[in-house]
């Protein structure tokens, strides 16, 4: 495929697509519930502002995460000033959206009334603040106990003129990065993201009026921004300057994704060149026509076929590699010293920090490499449960360079998800 074809591909599998009149529909029923209350209107859809990814429309498919404020009516600001003010004024929201949706997870979130649907996994974070007149709104934080200050509106409009100066590419440049991030298990926020992405659009020009031939090769310089990044603790977010929290270094996953970028341009128009953009942005990459028929019974399944995949936390998992009469050694320091791993070895394959509070549900993936599994018949990948609590247990078998990847399934969505590459040097007996 041309270079081109791919990443037009990509760009159409990443639309939020039908999703969209699901949001819509979601986020009014919401506003009428609220409007009922505090404005004593039935029906009325007014006085809401999607904001987030959604409202910069910079979010791809999968979406599940969903921020909307409504607006207060001024008059109530000073019937909330006081320090109990941001408790109470959540406590109503809640409440007002429990008596629309007695049966669905409904709570108050510090800042935000959190309503997780779970016929189609959309979290609604519902922030009430009141608007100020330049724009900008006060919303509670009840662990302050005070009213503070955001401008979601200036982080739209910078992502809009952004967006206008380089011919719609900073907007698709943003999927991307999503995309990269849901693939590869990267904890940012969207944010940070659309943040990071205007700040490389500010420092060239070089892709302002690109065309989708030349992503590859603008996908390859964003990861190269990134990788030489400083390490921080938080950015001044695009258009309001607020803070914007660092979750996680993205760091070295973007030295990784540069790296497979230069090996994919190296292979462009070969079926290598789809493969290694599949391992950077994941399944909305197409695989080349020559790989759809093997002479293997391709086993492989992928979890964004299962479950919306939008990464907010961060999984790390290891391996335990013994073998009797040895002693136990980590898989992750073998690859670090370039120990081989060979057959026959026993692999316990560990959870060894995870960010997201329970309760969640694990599944792993177990995929076989290379020559001889295809010869074996043996490439597995299917989506997999552990084989006890944060625990997958396998054994070395045969030569390839396999991978065993797990994923955090929370509400019904992905929202955590680390690999680990398992070569295994030689074949059983060999």
């Amino acid at each position: 495929m041309k270079t081109s074809e791919i990443f037009d591909a990509l760009l159409e599998n990443l639309k939020v697509g039908d999703t969209a009149a699901a949001v819509a529909s979601r986020r009014d029923e919401i506003t009428k519930a609220l409007n009922k209350d505090f404005r004593a209107k039935d029906g009325c859809t007014d006085y809401k502002l999607m904001v987030g990814s959604y409202g910069r429309h910079t979010a791809v498919k999968g979406v599940s995460d969903l921020d909307m404020i409504f607006i207060l009516p001024p008059g109530l600001r000073s019937d909330y000033a006081n320090d109990t003010g941001p408790r109470r004024i959540l406590n109503r929201v809640r409440d007002d959206l429990k008596t629309r949706y007695p049966n669905t997870d409904i709570r108050v979130d510090q800042c935000v009334v959190r309503v997780q649907f779970t016929s189609n996994a959309f979290k609604f974070e519902v922030q009430p603040a009141f608007e100020n007149d330049d724009g900008s709104f006060d919303y509670p934080d009840t662990v302050a106990k005070d009213w503070k200050l955001t401008k979601p509106r200036d982080e739209i409009s910078a992502t809009k003129e952004c967006n206008d100066r380089t011919s719609t590419n900073m907007r698709h440049l943003a999927r991307m990065a999503r995309a990269w991030k849901n693939a590869n298990g990267v904890n940012m926020g969207g944010l940070l993201i659309d943040t990071l992405v205007h700040k490389f659009f500010s420092q060239t020009d070089d892709y302002n009026s690109a065309g989708t031939g030349s992503f590859d090769h603008m996908a390859r310089d964003f990861f190269k921004f990134l990788k030489d990044e400083p390490n921080k603790l938080y950015y001044l977010a695009l258009g309001s300057n607020q803070r914007v929290k660092v979750k996680a270094r993205f760091q070295p996953k973007a030295q990784k994704a540069y790296n497979k970028a230069l090996e994919a341009i190296g292979n462009e128009g070969k079926a290598a060149a789809n493969k290694k953009w599949r391992e950077v942005f994941g399944t909305s990459v197409p695989l080349a026509k020559s790989e759809a028929s093997q002479a293997f019974r391709d086993t492989e399944q992928f979890i964004e076929d299962r479950y919306p995949v939008d990464i907010t936390e961060s999984v790390d998992i290891d391996c335990e590699v013994t073998q009797s009469g040895w002693r136990p050694t980590r898989l992750r320091e073998m690859l670090r010293t370039r120990a081989p791993l060979k057959a026959d070895k026993s692999l316990k394959f560990i959870v060894t920090g995870c960010s997201v509070e329970p309760p969640y549900t694990l599944k792993w993936k177990v995929l076989n490499r290379g020559p001889e599994a295809e010869r074996r018949n043996m490439v597995r990948g299917q989506i997999v449960d552990a084989s006890r609590p944060n625990t997958r247990v396998e054994h070395s078998d045969f030569r390839g360079d396999h991978v065993v990847e797990c994923f955090v399934v929370k509400d019904g969505v992905v929202v955590a998800r680390d690999r680990i590459d398992v070569p295994i040097s030689n074949t059983r007996g060999t």
